[in-house]
């Protein structure tokens, strides 16, 4: 009986999926390098706390005391496109069942538990994105402060090893995909 074979195709799609698999897991680990010392870990532990959405609601709070009431708007649209982005959020990370990092490799140190189970899409840089990119189109002066820590919370993900640079990518994606379908309602 002849034995099956694969077209080309097929073994350069798979050679080209493993490759994307380890460059993903190469650069999560050089990421996570940082995060053996001390003070970097605590460092972006606490950006990552931040972004938990202590940031994003205290940001939504303090908009009216620093923009009068018509900022209450602002704050309403972000906080509707904040539930969106949850509702996707947990859809994603209920059919993908990514393993997080630290689990698939042990040069992956974690100094955090992570809030869920699974890695893909990262739902910090997902709202991230999404809260930055509504809030800038509001109050494009306030680029100074979000754009910079919407990074923060993004390399945060990778260097306290709990996602992979594709999952903070797709999450980046996914948030200014849903803030931009906020903006155009």
């Amino acid at each position: 009986m002849p034995e099956p074979t694969t077209s080309p195709g097929t073994s350069t799609h798979a050679a080209l999926v493993q490759a994307a698999r380890q460059l993903d897991l190469g650069l999560c680990q050089l990421f996570n390098r940082a995060n053996r010392r001390h003070h970097v870990g605590r460092f972006f532990a606490l950006v990552s706390r931040l972004g938990d959405g202590l940031f994003w609601y205290s940001l939504m709070a303090m908009l009216p005391l620093l923009f009068g009431l018509e900022a209450l708007r602002a704050s309403l649209h972000m906080l509707l496109t904040g539930l969106v982005c949850l509702v996707v959020y947990k859809l994603l990370k209920q059919s993908t069942s990514r393993p997080r990092p630290f689990l698939a490799s042990s040069a992956i140190f974690r100094t955090v538990p992570p809030l869920d189970q699974y890695s893909f899409p990262s739902g910090h840089t997902l709202h991230a994105v999404a809260f930055s990119v509504v809030v800038l189109a509001w109050y494009p002066q306030l680029f100074w402060l979000v754009v910079p820590f919407t990074a923060l919370v993004a390399a945060s993900r990778l260097v306290l090893g709990l996602h992979y640079p594709s999952d903070v990518l797709a999450g980046a994606a996914i948030g200014g995909g849903i803030a931009w379908l906020a903006l155009q309602i």
